[in-house]
């Protein structure tokens, strides 16, 4: 089972390079997991593809739509953010020895608390996920 990255519903959603390549992965899988988390990252990449012109207003909030569809109709398993990720993350963190970011080590806690294998398109947080020794997948 697959814990998807914001990185890959942006390409999931969004005409990018590797938007192709993205949908084919997806549309194997039977219920790919996110969290609320990932939910708001989303909406935020969606926002500042709007913001720098690679989007209309009308194209992101199409695209929000679709994607709180998908999410409310059961396309993907949605993770709630527990007490516990937040520790783990923090504990990554202090080890001082990978380039994560606050928000990536808290997908990366989520992921790794389900046993679930980590789909990326960011060489730096897939890097990362396998300093720690958790299953990654780098979409390239």
């Amino acid at each position: 089972m697959f814990y998807v990255d914001t990185s890959v519903l942006v390409a999931y959603y969004c005409p990018e390079v590797l938007s192709r390549q993205v949908q084919n992965l997806l549309q194997e899988q039977a219920k790919p997991s996110l969290s609320i988390l990932t939910e708001v990252e989303f909406t935020s990449a969606v926002a500042k593809k709007i913001r720098q012109n690679e989007l209309s207003s009308m194209d992101g909030n199409r695209i929000l739509a679709k994607f709180i569809s998908h999410v409310e109709t059961g396309l993907f398993q949605t993770i709630p953010v527990q007490d516990h990720h937040w520790r783990l993350a923090k504990n990554w963190l202090s080890l001082f020895t990978t380039p994560l970011r606050t928000l990536d080590a808290l997908h990366l806690a989520i992921a790794s608390d389900k046993e679930l294998q980590l789909v990326t398109s960011d060489k730096s947080f897939a890097n990362a996920a396998e300093m720690l020794d958790l299953n990654t997948l780098l979409i390239t």
